[in-house]
């Protein structure tokens, strides 16, 4: 690539990013998105809960967004990995896995997090298709279903209370000694809520579609869909490393404006929310675009 010099780098090239990148070349906006291709949602078969694409493929959507943005001749993609940011006074410098070096004014990060898969037989292979984080996303798919959710404690308790709006057909797997207190475990076991401690041996599930719960003491439970969330980190460790502040929940800090901490940074999308959808990404990926291009204009008006 010739040009080495933005207005706007944004780092993450998914929907928050790519949103983000319409609104600034929108805005005549010299702008770089990197992107190494691997997604959080590349596993999960439809998206939904996002009007005009309800239903479709995540890959889809964001295929048809890209090409929607290389119409805007000031956008320019590299496909690799950003492996160093460094902050100058004049703006960031941003290197790549394969030696490149760009600059620019300023940074978004749209980098979403990576999920921490537990160590259960099964859990990677059903993850996004039939084990599942959102119930906004796709509970609707599998409303009324056998249905378990793998949690413990406070969050066991509110998760069931949650997931019980779409089917009254549920379990909970606490997968080792339940913590719920006496009161919470008596008020799920009055919804009908079946609670099982026993440490979980392995999802039995085809082509990632989930059939059985085995556990560790042979036995099974049957089941269409389950629910976990399991613990994530951020899925890009340059903001850390730019001093950015990151929350109790392991997200980037972000006030209403989408700024970080650090000045000229910026962050959107999964990696700075817990409502993670694909909705929600493309909202403040828009919204962080006008932002960055409002505070340009600021700065040299």
């Amino acid at each position: 690539m010739k040009e080495k010099n933005f207005d706007v780098i944004i780092i993450g090239g998914s929907y928050s990013g790519l949103s983000a990148a319409m609104s600034l070349g929108r805005s005549l906006r010299q702008v770089l998105v990197i992107d190494s291709g691997l997604p959080c949602n590349r596993q999960t078969p439809h998206s939904h809960n996002f009007i005009t694409q309800d239903g479709e493929k995540p890959a889809v959507i964001s295929a048809k967004a890209k090409l929607q943005v290389e119409l805007y001749k000031t956008v320019h993609f590299y496909n690799g990995l950003a492996t160093k940011a460094i902050k100058k006074e004049s703006g960031f410098e941003i290197s790549t896995a394969s030696g490149e070096v760009f600059t620019s004014r300023k940074v978004l990060f749209a980098t979403g997090v990576k999920d921490l898969i537990p160590e259960i037989k099964g859990f990677a292979d059903c993850w996004g298709i039939s084990v599942l984080h959102c119930p906004y996303c796709h509970g609707y798919e599998v409303k009324h279903e056998k249905t378990a959710i793998i949690a413990n404690g406070e969050m066991a308790f509110d998760f069931a209370k949650l997931i019980s709006n779409w089917t009254k057909n549920l379990s909970l797997c606490t997968n080792g000694k339940s913590t719920l207190t006496l009161e919470q475990t008596e008020i799920l076991k009055k919804h009908g809520v079946v609670i099982f401690e026993e440490e979980i041996d392995s999802f039995e599930n085809k082509q990632g579609y989930i059939q059985n719960i085995i556990f560790k003491n042979q036995e099974k439970t049957a089941v269409k869909a389950i629910y976990a969330r399991p613990p994530f980190e951020q899925h890009c460790h340059l903001p850390k490393d730019l001093g950015c502040e990151i929350t109790e929940q392991g997200l980037l800090k972000v006030d209403f404006m989408q700024n970080t901490n650090v000045g000229g940074i910026y962050a959107s999308g999964d990696c700075t929310t817990q409502m993670r959808s694909v909705a929600i990404a493309v909202s403040t990926g828009s919204f962080a675009g006008a932002v960055i291009n409002k505070d340009l204009i600021e700065e040299d008006f």
